[in-house]
């Protein structure tokens, strides 16, 4: 992996967000809204509640989703996989038709295919990945959640919904003990990460492909987003996605769990 060469803004130059609105199959969200008012394995006073007030934007967007999609999951999107796991990937929100509506992140969109076929493949999953909450994917020794919990209007949350969201990645890095790598998608998430471990913007400048070693020994690695924007224009292939993984692969080494 190369190393880091400037600095990127909020939105790299060139780099797409996710879509804003990727379609899929329907899955309802009702059932799991239920049983899910907290992330899964997350102590309940480190994450956001179902009703979570901190963003008015993303809490008038979220009543007028639940409005008109009452059998989406429409609320704080919870975590997928274990608190012992050595791999965190953060990515940016919830798309709306996504995560949104099915309540697991990256789910239910073209960016939860690229995601979790990417992970089956290098041992961080197993199972089968069907876009559905309920589809019996497990992931293996690997966490995935979001720098900001809640689906953000055009699927892009503004800086200070980034902050105030913080405290939560930054309570899920501390309560992952055995917590080795975190692999960002996208600068938003790489600056979330930073700012959840302390650090700041210039400390480790964003780059896909770029590894770096944070105080306390944990390893940030970057990549794009895996969003069909992305993958359209050319800016990540599956095979650049892939190396990114197979590197995290093999500085992790055999599978746990």
């Amino acid at each position: 992996m190369r190393r880091t060469q400037s600095e990127a803004p909020a939105v790299l130059p060139g780099e797409h967000p996710p879509e804003r609105d990727t379609g899929g199959g329907h899955t309802s969200g009702r059932d799991a809204a239920a049983s899910d008012a907290a992330p899964r394995d997350t102590p309940e006073r480190d994450t956001p509640g179902r009703d979570c007030g901190l963003c008015p934007r993303l809490v008038a967007y979220r009543t007028a989703n639940r409005a008109a999609h009452p059998d989406w999951f429409n609320a704080p999107v919870p975590s997928f996989g274990g608190l012992d796991a050595r791999l965190l990937v953060v990515g940016l929100a919830p798309g709306v038709r996504g995560a949104n509506r099915t309540g697991r992140p990256f789910t239910g969109d073209f960016a939860g295919v690229l995601l979790y076929q990417t992970l089956l493949r290098f041992g961080f999953a197993e199972g089968r990945y069907g876009a559905d909450a309920a589809d019996g994917l497990r992931l293996v020794d690997c966490r995935v959640t979001n720098g900001v919990r809640c689906v953000p209007p055009g699927n892009l949350p503004v800086p200070a919904e980034i902050s105030a969201c913080n405290v939560f990645l930054a309570a899920e890095l501390a309560a992952m003990p055995q917590l080795r790598a975190v692999l960002a998608l996208g600068g938003v998430a790489h600056r979330a990460v930073l700012r959840g471990r302390g650090l700041k913007a210039k400390d480790a400048a964003f780059a896909h492909g770029a590894a770096h070693l944070l105080p306390g020994g944990l390893l940030l690695v970057d990549s794009y987003h895996v969003s069909r924007l992305n993958t359209n224009t050319g800016r990540l292939s599956e095979a650049m996605f892939a190396a990114v993984v197979e590197d995290l692969r093999r500085r992790l080494g055999p599978r746990l769990g």
